[in-house]
């Protein structure tokens, strides 16, 4: 589970201030963790299929997001890709 110190540390490497929580680079580091931490949960429990779908939601909102940072600047989007380790 992400707990409110990872967050709080997310969104600083990514943000720069405690309190930028809006940006779309921090916001794609959010759904990471969220991503990444419930892929562990799918080891365990591979029949949860409602949380499946929850996993679905919030891989398709990054997908979005990542798109929006690839248009306005490529650079920024392949910095972050390569620190977050996301394949593209």
């Amino acid at each position: 589970m992400v707990t409110g110190e990872m967050k709080k540390d997310v969104i600083v490497k990514f943000g720069g201030d405690e309190k930028n929580t809006g940006d779309s680079k921090v916001q794609v580091a959010l759904l990471t963790a969220r991503i990444n931490d419930l892929q562990a949960h799918f080891k365990a429990n591979p029949k949860d299929h409602a949380s499946r779908r929850g996993l679905l939601k919030l891989v398709g909102q990054r997908r979005r997001l990542l798109k929006y940072i690839k248009n306005r600047d490529i650079n920024e989007y392949r910095q972050l890709i390569a620190e977050l380790g996301l394949r593209k």
